[in-house]
């Protein structure tokens, strides 16, 4: 008889989500799904509020990507207001972008993810967390908290609070730079750049026993899609042109810009998942399966564009650049590469300028903004009336796009370690760790129009199944 084997809730990710694996009679693997089960729905609720809400409302989304879709948002109201924030403004959000990637990098490698690395897959499941983690490697778990305490107080010390700041405005921040928190920062900085080569050296050596998992933990051909920066061949988080390349680095399509996404980004809908499928049109879908975030931005660039990062990106290059365990060590580079750009804003002389923010009403009734947060390129598309309310939005979230790509990796990893007959533990664990490669974060990306269809069971004691409903 074939079996399914359901790991729910899946563990030290953002969200709530299950997997099920499907055995066939045999015991092998004939089947795996990622299932997201946590809906959120923004796209509808903010239908009915002025614009210029949007950067503070859309900052609610989550608690950890507050920052990145605070950005997304300003920049489609900015498009509406056919303003472009150039400057100083666009500096000081950059620098609190940076500190965004750096305290959630922190949280996914050193919190999430580094119990599997340092006390192993199979490890005892009440010691495999970063409390575990205290008692055999201190050092360790005190530089993950360092840093991403070091983040947060860059959003906090600029934009006034750690989380849900509404310091980000449509037309560009609401305050200027003080002197002192500059201050403060640059001489906070060469400690948390000599924690972030420690982790460097330290994670490069314990990759060494996980070949294996590097080999199978969504090791596939995909396409991937990153910002570049408009005029160099150079890593763009803040606001660029899309590119698109093969699983070989080669561009397949020429930079296009943020307005012209649907274009080529398709979105389907799967009936056992809030989460939406994107793909790329011109391949179809499922076959159009692209991957977003640290790892696709690293095979995209042509360089990180700082010194101490560049030469990282070259000793990383010679890795298999299409396996998703790479995320992690492409996170490491991403936090030094911020490191830098932190300082070199901070040392501008414009840093402190006080003209900060432009004003402008609704000039037209549509607005595209694309920014890339931590895990990856994120979309929001506003539609308004000629009063500046809003009458649409679509949300196409870094987590979204890697959802083909996780659901395959879930598959492939299944494949590898799920022995029907002599389950453990660990196996299920190598299961979930492939899904914390790509950092999920589900409480950003579950937006769709509710056209899914709800199922309902009712279960007797022995959780057979009574009844079953199905709507939609």
């Amino acid at each position: 008889m074939t079996q399914t084997i359901t790991i729910d809730p899946v563990t030290r990710i953002e969200g709530h989500s299950k997997i099920t694996i499907q055995l066939g009679e045999d015991g092998s693997v004939a089947d795996a799904r990622f299932h997201v089960t946590q809906y959120r729905g923004f796209e509808k609720f903010i239908e009915g509020r002025p614009f210029y809400e949007l950067p503070g409302i859309m900052g609610r989304i989550c608690g950890i990507c507050t920052i990145s879709h605070e950005l997304a948002a300003a920049q489609a109201c900015e498009a509406i207001m056919s303003v472009r924030v150039e400057g100083t403004a666009a500096d000081l959000r950059r620098i609190v972008n940076y500190a965004s990637l750096l305290q959630s990098h922190a949280l996914s490698f050193f919190y999430l993810s580094s119990p599997d690395f340092l006390l192993g897959m199979e490890s005892d499941v009440a010691k495999r967390s970063i409390f575990g983690l205290l008692e055999t490697h201190p050092e360790i778990v005190r530089d993950g908290v360092r840093l991403r305490s070091f983040g947060q107080k860059i959003i906090e010390r600029m934009a006034g609070r750690r989380i849900h700041p509404t310091w980000i405005v449509a037309g560009g921040v609401s305050e200027p730079l003080d002197a002192g928190v500059r201050e403060t920062i640059l001489a906070e900085l060469p400690e948390i750049k000599a924690l972030v080569r420690r982790s460097l050296d330290w994670f490069k050596r314990a990759m060494a026993d996980y070949h294996e998992e590097a080999r199978v933990f969504a090791n596939f051909p995909t396409l991937f899609m990153t910002l570049v920066d408009e005029r160099e061949d150079v890593l763009e988080l803040y606001r660029g042109r899309l590119r698109v390349v093969d699983s070989t680095r080669r561009e397949i399509l020429a930079d296009f810009h943020r307005t012209e996404y649907q274009d080529y980004i398709g979105e389907a809908v799967e009936p056992d998942s809030y989460l939406k499928s994107p793909y790329y049109k011109p391949m179809g879908y499922p076959d159009g399966i692209y991957r977003v975030g640290p790892l696709a931005r690293l095979n995209v660039i042509g360089k990180m564009g700082t010194p101490e990062a560049d030469q990282e990106l070259a000793e990383y290059r010679g890795l298999n650049h299409l396996s998703s365990f790479y995320f992690h060590y492409a996170r490491l580079i991403e936090c030094l590469h911020a490191v830098e750009r932190i300082e070199d804003l901070l040392d501008k002389p414009s840093i402190l300028n006080p003209r900060v923010r432009a004003h402008a009403s609704a000039n037209v009734s549509e607005g595209i903004g694309v920014t890339e947060a931590p895990r990856g390129t994120l979309i929001h598309h506003y539609e308004v009336d000629e009063q500046g309310v809003v009458t649409g939005g679509n949300l196409v979230v870094a987590t979204t796009h890697n959802n083909l790509a996780m659901n395959r990796g879930v598959l492939q990893v299944a494949r590898r370690y799920i022995d029907g007959e002599n389950l453990s533990e660990g196996m299920l664990n190598r299961v979930e760790a492939v899904i914390r490669t790509f950092d999920p974060c589900l409480s950003c990306s579950t937006h769709a129009s509710a056209q899914i269809p709800l199922r309902v069971q009712l279960l007797d004691p022995a959780g057979a199944v009574i009844e079953e409903a199905l709507r939609g």
